[in-house]
């Protein structure tokens, strides 16, 4: 059996304007997305504007600098680090730290353990495990000495520390490691 060609014509059912397909407009959705679209470009430009400061880590903000009451040590350290991104703890020793040739800095054990400290320059003439730290001896000259231990941290999260030259206050501060 043949087929019957179509007869009756196809009619389109979209209304037309001049001629061309008229597909209308919802002008409140329309606001709601410029709406939306503003906010998304605002928090993209927050994101971008935090992360040039340094709250991402490895900027402005990120930056520390603590310094003990009687100037025997100051710390300089990233407040935000990254996981799994070197960086570097400096301690800069005041010259009434020094006694006798050598320098003694007691270091916190989470500071091997939770910021996953890999050396320390110079190495230390001697190191002694106990207390809930590590009691580094440095030899060293008179006058101002830098120590700079290379940290690693591998868990994110806040993650407290406390750095003290014997006989002398503690800098107690804390680390956040971002993901």
């Amino acid at each position: 059996m043949a087929e019957q060609p179509f007869t009756t014509p196809v009619e389109d059912t979209v209304p037309k304007l001049d001629g061309e397909v008229a597909v209308g407009e919802d002008l409140d959705f329309q606001r709601r997305w410029w709406k939306f679209e503003r906010i998304i470009w605002s928090v993209f430009l927050i994101v971008i504007v935090c992360d040039l400061l340094g709250m991402f880590g490895h900027g402005w903000l990120a930056k520390a600098k603590v310094r003990a009451p009687d100037g025997s040590l100051t710390i300089e350290y990233e407040r935000i680090e990254r996981a799994n991104t070197p960086s570097t703890m400096t301690l800069h020793i005041g010259p009434n730290a020094i006694r006798d040739g050598h320098v003694k800095v007691f270091v916190s054990d989470s500071i091997v353990q939770s910021l996953g400290a890999q050396r320390v320059a110079p190495q230390p003439a001697e190191s002694v495990i106990g207390q809930g730290g590590i009691l580094y001896t440095f030899l060293t000259t008179t006058g101002p000495a830098e120590i700079q231990i290379q940290l690693q941290p591998v868990l994110p999260g806040p993650h407290s520390f406390r750095i003290q030259i014997p006989n002398s206050p503690a800098i107690e501060a804390s680390v956040f490691v971002m993901p």
